[in-house]
């Protein structure tokens, strides 16, 4: 139980004794750093139906608690806010408990509860993946992580984009000026051999539409006229037409991607339960439409093409099918969001990791499914965040300009080695020890950097700042985390039974206090589908043990008992560390 749970019953005991009134909540906060206390009750909202000054009223409630309250030892009132100082004993008790749960802060999912599927990277398959689909991928598998830790079930999934006029570009280009090479041939990887022919197509369009525009064609007659682009369409016609020679090389060069694609996941770590392809789901809906249209929920105009009206819920009119009978992406969504309860019937909410610039789309398509009927819906969640930029600008995939994911992890692993070499603290680390060390700190430092931010917010993501072994980045924490592992590993007697120790030094509390907040962490971290929480919470626990570092001895501390505890303590910080870090994707080391 929680201070606050433990509390509670006791208070409202206290005032119905003292007062003769029922309450039915406490309001707790934290005491401010200047007071004394480790949990504060706000008076306030009593004086509301007690009729005295919060100070008298802070006094009597405080003197209750202390005479029955076993955990209670001593309290102050600052106005209206009652400071309740907590014993040692609970603090050891406490730890005791959690030392040896490997565990501590996760749920156990309960079989019976539904399950959230969390869908995110969702690529293109006409390019390699990029600065934005790594923060995509790191906030989805992150926040799936954590609601599997805070009890639920859940599946990762991808909706992956392989088809389109996109696609065609890539493909198309690779015919005319490919001359048959392949990932093989040229050792490239799949994903950027294909994203170069999507560069490919853009120039050799650019160049057709300037050559029509000085032979007298107005810009958007050129963009229309243009001889590549109408190739493009035409081999998107053949694709849904199934022309055999068009999806046989548009199997193969998929192919070429998704192995690419895999491998910068795996480098990433993160994972997937299960796969959608568009090619597969974008017909999905269309029948939802026709079931959607009896039942009045959409409407047909006079041209064939049907649409919903959501201006009385403060939205427009949104088409669902054109007036050509072919779906939009809305209709899609719908079809694969409602496919995707079937195939998995524990699901009972989603999850969707997309950009904010999609915010509205949204929006429309969790009212279409409500109004749908279908009950699930009120559990749909778009985790929308914003864009990540470099001080050098943002991206452009078509110019190819983007920043490649390969490319910016081993730039990441490459900075952790200079930053390490100028240290100089490796010279007993094997070649490969070394290039772990140096992948583990530089995808820790990525990974932190983008994950300590709200979501919702813009990132500016600067390699070298997020290296850096002081402030609130990765490579601080496991620097920590590695300090840790080392006094363990000097501690040269057994730490391993109660300690016996009774009165805590104020800094073993602070970061008892510290440790206790972490299954709260998690559970919010959960609700808010928010890594930075964990995050934020992992760097005020390092900040913490490394004030209890500074101001105590632990392998030095003659008191055997305090030496004992300090180093059960500084390992359960370790722990805790690594629990975190697991939660967001990113590995500890035992060395540094």
């Amino acid at each position: 139980m929680t201070l606050s749970q433990i509390l509670t019953p006791s208070i409202e005991k206290a005032v119905q004794t003292l007062f003769d009134v029922t309450i039915d909540k406490v309001e707790f906060q934290s005491t401010r750093k200047e007071f004394e206390g480790d949990i504060t009750m706000v008076i306030f909202p009593l004086l509301k139906v007690i009729k005295s000054n919060p100070v008298e009223l802070g006094n009597k409630i405080g003197t209750y608690l202390v005479e029955n309250v076993a955990e209670v030892s001593r309290f102050n009132v600052v106005s209206g806010f009652l400071n309740i100082v907590i014993s040692d004993e609970y603090y050891l008790n406490f730890f005791n408990e959690i030392r040896k749960n490997e565990k501590f802060g996760f749920v156990t999912p309960n079989p019976e509860d539904k399950a959230i599927m969390v869908e995110y990277s969702s690529p293109n398959t006409n390019k390699p993946l990029h600065l934005g689909h790594v923060r995509n991928n790191l906030l989805g598998y992150s926040v799936a992580e954590i609601i599997k830790a805070s009890g639920k079930k859940v599946y990762k999934t991808q909706i992956i984009n392989d088809r389109g006029i996109h696609i065609c570009k890539s493909m198309l280009a690779w015919q005319k000026f490919g001359n048959g090479e392949t990932p093989e041939s040229t050792g490239l990887k799949g994903d950027k051999l294909v994203g170069n022919y999507y560069v490919a197509f853009d120039k050799a369009y650019k160049e057709e539409i300037n050559q029509l525009i000085a032979q007298g064609k107005t810009e958007d007659e050129a963009k229309k006229q243009a001889p590549i682009i109408l190739e493009a369409q035409e081999m998107l016609l053949k694709w849904e037409a199934g022309d055999e020679e068009v999806i046989t090389l548009w199997k193969m060069m998929n192919q070429w991607v998704y192995d690419g694609f895999a491998e910068t996941y795996k480098n990433l770590g993160v994972d997937f339960d299960t796969y959608y392809y568009e090619s597969n789901t974008y017909l999905l809906g269309k029948d939802v439409v026709q079931i959607g249209l009896e039942k009045g929920i959409f409407e047909k105009d006079p041209d064939g093409s049907v649409w919903i009206d959501l201006t009385d819920e403060g939205l427009d009119r949104k088409i669902v099918l054109r007036s050509d009978g072919t779906a939009v992406y809305m209709t899609q969504d719908i079809g694969t969001a409602i496919q995707r309860v079937k195939d998995f019937p524990d699901v009972g909410g989603m999850v969707y990791t997309v950009g904010n610039e999609q915010d509205y789309h949204f929006k429309v398509l969790f009212l279409i499914l409500k109004k749908l009927g279908f009950e699930w819906s009120k559990n749909l969640y778009h985790l929308s965040y914003g864009m990540v930029d470099l001080p050098s600008g943002k991206m452009k995939s078509r110019e190819g300009t983007v920043v490649d994911a390969d490319d910016l992890m081993q730039e990441m692993t490459d900075t952790a080695q200079k930053i390490a070499e100028d240290l100089g603290k490796l010279d007993e680390y094997s070649a490969e020890e070394k290039s772990k060390l140096y992948k583990t700190i530089g995808l820790g430092a990525l990974k932190y950097y983008i994950l300590k931010v709200d979501p919702k917010k813009r990132i500016l993501f600067d390699p070298a700042e997020s290296v850096d072994f002081a402030g609130n980045t990765g490579s601080f924490i496991q620097y920590t985390y590695a300090r840790i592992q080392s006094i363990i590993r000097k501690a040269n007697f057994d730490f391993v039974s109660p300690s016996g120790v009774e009165v805590l030094h104020e800094k073993e509390k602070e970061l008892v206090k510290q440790l206790e907040l972490f299954p709260e962490v998690i559970q919010n971290a959960a609700q808010n589908h928010s890594p930075a929480l964990i995050a934020n919470y992992t760097y005020d626990l390092v900040r913490e043990y490394n004030s209890f570092y500074q101001a105590v001895s632990i392998l030095g501390e003659e008191d055997l008992n305090k030496k004992i505890f300090r180093v059960q303590l500084s390992k359960k910080v370790a722990d805790t560390i690594a629990l975190a870090f697991r939660l967001l994707g990113i590995d500890v080391p035992e060395r540094m």
